[in-house]
């Protein structure tokens, strides 16, 4: 058994090239081989965001406080609140992040595939996070 103690992993900034905003990444989970599954709880001040990416064996938002928008590629951006649980299939094209007034905050986990847990792609342009 590992217990990890809140506290005792250092929140990071979320970097400019993956993330449009503010956003405040604070690490809960990153178990060892063979297991594959990590996890993070996420902070987006209003109107930060993701950029578009995907999970090779897809990912799980658990959203635990305040308002945000989740979209995958062609479809409609959704509200997601606290409480509300998202799972974004194997390569399915994606986004997610606090609405322009809001902030939100999810925990995320995702599995490593060779590795590899995401691919980021390019963000997600200023007129269309508005328009959603």
């Amino acid at each position: 058994m590992e217990i990890q103690r809140a506290g005792t992993q250092p929140s990071v900034k979320g970097p400019s090239e993956w993330f449009t905003g503010t956003v405040r990444i604070d690490p809960l989970m990153q178990t060892p081989e063979p297991a594959m599954v990590q996890g993070a709880s996420v902070t987006f001040e209003p109107g930060a965001r993701t950029a578009w990416h995907t999970h090779p064996l897809g990912q799980t938002l658990i959203v635990t406080a305040g308002c945000g928008w989740a979209q995958r590629e062609g479809g409609p951006v959704e509200e997601i609140r606290p409480g509300d649980v998202v799972w974004f299939s194997p390569g399915e094209r994606h986004w997610h992040g606090a609405t322009p007034a809001t902030a939100m905050t999810h925990i995320a986990i995702q599995e490593k595939l060779d590795g590899k847990v995401v691919e980021w792609m390019e963000p997600v342009a200023d007129g269309q996070y508005r328009r959603a």
